[in-house]
């Protein structure tokens, strides 16, 4: 069995964000108070900053190794970036206007509007790729072959860890979001089979958000955060 601190590693920081997601809802659900109906202005720079300093304490556990086939995994962020967006540029899909939208509460001239826009994209760009890449596909996808992971190689096939890490990454995204959800996650885990290495899998996850992160704040369709 792997070691405690290497299991925590692996788990803890992503078990952390799905905490503060469903937090999140909870507080939705409460009426009568600003600051629960907009949680999501302040537990996302909490996310950001909690699963950043798990991040780094766990850092040296992670196998996160040189960049392989850097062409490829950027290929596959641009071509997964425009299945996201597919469905309201190519099919006619009614645009996602209603969700974290940093003018709502601040304007461009405020000093927070953009501390809470730079917040945003540290998420987006840095702790969402090294959070889930680490879990899905460099823990459960290898956890599925070995309760040992780490005696399996990264990016080693399995059908059955191959199924599993797809339809569990669609399935923690929202309901809107499943079919290109489902996926994205066959072509991330694509790129670790490919690829071999988890740096290229955070690369493509972050080249993906990048690209659906400009395209938000292009074209307002805050429902894709």
């Amino acid at each position: 069995m792997p070691a405690r601190r290497k299991l925590a590693a692996y788990t803890v920081p992503f078990l952390a964000f799905v905490a503060l997601l469903a937090l999140n809802g909870v507080c939705k659900k409460i009426d009568g108070r600003l600051w629960l109906t907009l949680a999501e202005y302040w537990i996302y720079p909490a996310q950001t900053f909690l699963c950043g300093a798990l991040l780094v304490r766990f850092a040296r556990e992670y196998d996160v190794d040189r960049l392989r086939r850097a062409g490829f995994a950027v290929l596959i962020a641009v071509v997964t970036f425009a299945l996201w967006i597919s469905p309201q540029t190519v099919l006619g899909f009614s645009p996602r206007i209603v969700g974290f939208n940093p003018l709502l509460l601040f304007n461009q001239q405020s000093p927070l509007y953009w501390l809470e826009l730079v917040l945003r994209f540290a998420r987006l760009l840095i702790i969402v790729p090294f959070v889930e890449e680490i879990f899905w596909r460099g823990f459960l996808l290898r956890l599925l072959i070995d309760e040992d992971f780490e005696r399996v190689p990264f990016g080693t096939f399995s059908w059955f860890s191959f199924s599993i890490v797809t339809l569990g990454f669609a399935l923690s995204h929202s309901p809107a979001d499943w079919p290109a959800a489902l996926v994205t996650g066959a072509l991330y885990n694509a790129v670790a089979y490919r690829t071999k290495s988890l740096s290229s899998c955070i690369l493509t996850h972050a080249v993906t958000n990048l690209l659906l992160g400009l395209w938000i704040m292009k074209t307002g369709q805050w429902g894709f955060w």
